[in-house]
């Protein structure tokens, strides 16, 4: 029961999230974003601002938006179970 008491209690919102979750986001992110449009892109047929590299940086995005939602549900399922564990307690 103090258990309980000590948890933090998060709402479903995504009020728990901390910046430390979206660390692995960001070691993806950084070299995708310096090797793909400083490198890459740069060298190829493909360069300048066209579909190819909009369609680049859409996919980058849905990256990220689906990162974000699994972190939020990663965070909403730990939550329910923790909850469902300390009410059979």
């Amino acid at each position: 029961m103090l258990e309980a008491l000590r948890m933090k209690h998060c709402s479903l919102d995504g009020s728990c999230m901390r910046l430390s979750h979206f660390y692995p986001l960001l070691g993806f992110l950084i070299p995708t974003v310096l090797i793909g449009y400083g490198l890459v892109i740069p060298r190829s047929c493909i360069a300048g601002m066209n579909d190819k590299t909009v369609g680049f940086a859409m996919a980058l995005l849905g990256a990220c938006i689906a990162y974000w939602q699994g972190v939020r549900l990663a965070l909403r399922s730990a939550r329910t179970s923790n909850k469902r564990d300390n009410a059979t307690a």
